[in-house]
Formats: structure tokens, sequence, C-alpha cells
């Protein structure tokens, strides 16, 4: 009886490293985890690639910069043979042709990407959006055939209506008289103008599928706020839709413009290769980085290949940034913010 009244025995105290909190195994599937593991290692493997892309091309490139100096970035003409050597003109002609482009594109994709996410009736929106993918998977050469051999002969009216009408500013003069009854359609020929267009409609579908997917991902509930409150369906795009998409809106551009700036095949089948600096864009005439190298590639001697080289580096530092910050604008791209209804 004293031993049921005597009391318990204190219990013992806690260790302190219970207190700590405790790591918690995910448990993930062995699946998932080979998922993980497959889709860094290619994620590694690509930075390695674009990373040594980068180191060759720039170690290629020392020769060259070391021999000529500032002067590969200021000498208009290519001349291995006189010993003049610059790409001056072909980055001018790169981003006159990359520029028309993206002028030409913004509008079409923006549009076009508008209808199918917000107006296209259901029926037709997964044909449209298979259109898309696919002028995105045509080959750059079949761009580059229809462009001198359909898009060419139309584009020369353009060109001589905007020379006709246009002509007092220098971006648009061409030295011969467009108004004469037997114009001289040669003056208007292998354009940066008509190269351009051809461009654009390789930008189109990137940078469309780019605004579409961020379109699509405009909150519902935002989108019937506005209703409700007797908004318009365009302003319920203009106050809702095209905020949210702001950032795809800059991201896709830019990717297009990036697309724009690396195009070859295209460009080399409908230029004349020029080595001036010009702006007038209607005019005979024009070059780019990609062109130059393709057109002289084959036959290039082992200086001449460094100085290409080095023109190719020149090129890559462009893509990649015009990319990086692309990348940076479609991942920071939210809605909410500056929507007014």
């Amino acid at each position: 009886m004293t031993d049921l009244l005597e009391p318990a025995p204190p219990a013992p105290e806690a260790p302190l490293d219970l207190d700590e909190p405790r790591l918690i195994d995910p448990g993930l599937p062995v699946g998932d985890r080979m998922f993980h593991g497959i889709t860094r290692s290619i994620s590694v493997f690509v930075l390695v690639v674009t990373g040594s892309i980068g180191v060759f091309l720039g170690y290629q490139a020392v020769p060259t910069l070391h021999r000529y100096g500032l002067r590969f970035f200021t000498e208009t003409q290519w001349i291995p043979e006189r010993n003049k050597i610059g790409v001056a003109s072909v980055l001018v002609g790169t981003v006159e042709i990359a520029v028309i482009a993206l002028v030409v594109a913004f509008p079409l994709a923006l549009l076009t990407a508008l209808y199918i996410s917000e107006y296209s009736p259901a029926w037709l929106k997964s044909s449209l959006i298979a259109m898309i993918d696919l002028m995105a998977a045509v080959p750059s050469v079949i761009y580059g055939l229809w462009g001198f051999h359909i898009l060419q002969p139309h584009a020369l009216l353009i060109s001589r209506w905007l020379a006709t009408n246009l002509g007092w500013l220098p971006l648009f003069k061409v030295d011969t008289d467009p108004r004469a009854a037997f114009w001289a359609q040669s003056a208007f020929t292998s354009s940066a103008f008509i190269a351009g267009l051809c461009v654009s409609m390789m930008v189109i579908p990137l940078a469309c599928a780019v605004m579409l997917g961020v379109f699509r991902q405009a909150p519902l509930g935002e989108r019937e706020g506005a209703l409700a409150l007797g908004s318009t369906r365009w302003g319920m795009i203009r106050t809702v839709v095209l905020p949210f998409g702001r950032g795809g809106i800059i991201g896709g551009t830019m990717l297009g413009l990036g697309r724009a700036l690396g195009e070859t095949i295209a460009v080399l089948l409908i230029i004349s290769p020029s080595f001036d600096i010009k702006i007038k864009i209607l005019s005979n005439g024009a070059n780019t980085v990609s062109a130059l190298i393709a057109g002289n590639f084959g036959e290039a001697t082992s200086a001449q290949l460094t100085a290409l080289l080095a023109a190719g580096f020149m090129l890559f530092i462009m893509t990649i940034g015009i990319n990086t910050v692309a990348a940076v604008f479609v991942g920071r791209s939210r809605s909410g913010a500056g929507t007014d209804i």
C-alpha cells in the first residue's frame, strides 16, 4: 500500500536535439529521380556545348583581333587580297535586315496571337495553332526560294510605291526615277527590304507562339471580373490580357530578333552582296554576317577563316545577349501588376 502512494519517478529529460527541425525525406519515386537527373544532365550539357562554342569562336578570333585591332570593326570592305578585312558593313546590314523583319513581324505576330487566344472559335483554334507550328518547321532554304521567286516580284511594287511617295526620306530613297514609264526594277531587287520581308515570315511563328502561350495563361477570374464590370471584349484584352502578357510580348519579340540576326540561307539567296554602309533599304545590295560566312567559308584560306570566325564570334555575342534578355522578360511575366479595370 505504501508503494502505491509513493510518487512516480521523474521522467527522463528529452534530449535537446529533439527541438531541432527534422529532415523529411520527400520520398520521390525512382522514376521522378531518374527524370530529374536526366533533365539536369541535359541542361548542363547544353550549357557546356554553348559555352564551348563561345570559347572556340573567341579563341579563333584572337589572331584576327590582334592583327587588325579596332580596324576590324571600322573597316567596311572585305578584300583579303588587299588586306582589307572588316565587319562594319555586314554588322550594319545584319541589324538593318533584322529590324525590318521585326517591324513587319511584330504586329502580325501580336494580332495573330490575340485572335487565336481571344476571338477564334473553339473548332478553329487547334488548326490555327497547328499552322503556326508548321510555319516554324519549314526549312530556311524553302523560305529563301519562296522569297526569291514569289515574294520579290510583288515586293518590287511595294518598294517602288515607297520610293515614289516617301523617297524624300533617306531611308526610302533610291538612285533612280520610280515614276518613269519603264522604271529600273534592277535598282530595287535583292535589297535589304525584300530580305527583311522574307525573314519576317520566319520570325512570326516564333514570336506568335511565345505570345500565345502567355496570353492563354491570363487568369480567368480577372477576365470574368472585367467583363462583369461592363467591359467590352477589347477592353478586357486591353486591361487584363495585354498587361499580363507584357513580358511575353517583349520576350517573344526579342527571341524573334535573335532568330532574324542569325538567319543565313534565306538572306543569302535573296541579297546581292554589298560591302557599303547605307541606310537606303530599298536599293539593291546588302549583306549580313551569316551570309558573309556562308558565302566565303568554302574557299577561305587559314587567315581568312580566322577572320570569318571572328565575325561569327561577334554574331554569337549579339545573339546570346538578346536571347538572354528575352528569357529574363519571359520568366518575369506575371499578371496583376499594372492592370486597371
